[in-house]
């Protein structure tokens, strides 16, 4: 594994986006959600993605210069055209549109169609963390990889959850995870590092474990809590898919393996304004008070520390914001060949000491 610093990472993805005429705002906002996706520890979802994401764009797969915009709209919802923008764009767009209408309404549900792929949830939660919003997110999956429970026909995806609580003090409470053990991201990770995947991750179409994260193709991911997670998968495709008229189920398009193909992703974000319901710093020091409860708490024999959502992702970043977050061999290769291929500098001429 190589560290590469933060702000050469975001640099070079820059430059990889500006170079596919992307305006310059674009390639900055695309770079810095997808640097601070490895920021945080989200390695399946950060520069990982790069070589698939360009590749799509050159295939005009996706559309350089969207007109994101609304074109359903209430006092408290809005559906939001992504025009096959980049998924960072698009729901970037979602959450000032969501966090405008909470601060109007006390609360707004946001929806996306026409969308990309996007990286982490929890950066999209950061954000409107940002403006002291409560925040829940949902997507669906862009490639399906999970079956209905007891079936072998690929219908859903991960389909993410994510959940942004504000603190005052501490670190916010900030949950993101897929609906299936582990995200598809993971595995795609464990291929380019060269590792096998855990028992629990897949199973292949027998039902027996599958744990070559190559051979990923020929498995089924398994959802979180066993038939409860592939109703949970079901309820977030339905909610951040079919109601905003975006691909869910058979319509879903693998872009692993299509990169024209329009995906029509959809994504939905819920904003709660906390001074809809009093005190806001009344509520973040609640917040904080409770976060110190647990994490002092009592614990079994042999527990170091109880953690919560999202306390090691945020020392994470705190970490790699200084060290560089770690990227393997294969794929430092691989990004090398696409800077040659596009014309751009290579990222090893500037890894992290």
């Amino acid at each position: 594994m190589t560290q590469i610093a933060y702000e050469a990472a975001r640099r070079f993805i820059h430059a990889a986006f500006a170079s596919q005429g992307f305006a310059e705002s674009d390639a900055n906002q695309i770079a810095t959600l997808m640097a601070d996706a490895d920021l945080q520890g989200s390695d399946g979802h950060g520069i990982i993605r790069l070589p698939q994401y360009i590749k799509r764009v050159r295939a005009n797969g996706i559309n350089r210069h969207p007109n994101i915009r609304v074109i359903i709209e209430h006092p408290a919802t809005a559906l939001i055209d992504g025009d096959n923008g980049m998924g960072h764009l698009v729901v970037s767009f979602a959450v000032e549109v969501g966090v405008r209408k909470a601060r109007s309404a006390g609360a707004a549900w946001v929806n996306t169609r026409y969308s990309n792929h996007a990286g982490p949830a929890s950066l999209y939660v950061r954000q409107a963390l940002g403006q002291g919003m409560v925040c829940l997110y949902f997507a669906v999956g862009n490639a399906n990889h999970l079956a209905p429970w007891g079936g072998l026909d690929l219908l859903l995806s991960t389909n993410p959850i994510a959940a942004g609580i504000p603190t005052d003090q501490e670190p916010p409470v900030l949950l993101d995870m897929a609906t299936t053990v582990a995200a598809y991201g993971k595995v795609k990770a464990k291929a380019k590092r060269g590792e096998q995947m855990p028992v629990g991750w897949m199973i292949d179409r027998l039902g027996k474990p599958l744990l070559d994260p190559n051979r990923s193709a020929e498995g089924l991911l398994l959802p979180i809590g066993g038939h409860k997670g592939y109703g949970l998968a079901l309820i977030v495709g339905l909610l951040a898919g079919t109601l905003g008229g975006a691909a869910m189920g058979r319509d879903v398009v693998d872009f692993n393996a299509d990169h024209t193909s329009v995906t029509n992703t959809g994504q939905a974000m819920l904003m709660i304004a906390p001074e809809a319901f009093g005190d806001p710093l009344a509520f973040r020091r609640s917040v904080d008070q409770l976060v110190r409860d647990i994490r002092g708490g009592q614990r079994l024999p042999g527990v170091d520390r109880i953690w919560l959502p999202g306390e090691q992702s945020h020392e994470r970043r705190v970490r790699y914001r200084e060290s560089g977050f770690p990227v393997s061999e294969v794929l430092l290769k691989e990004l090398n060949m696409l800077a040659a291929e596009i014309g751009i500098e290579p990222l090893t001429r500037a890894v992290a000491a």
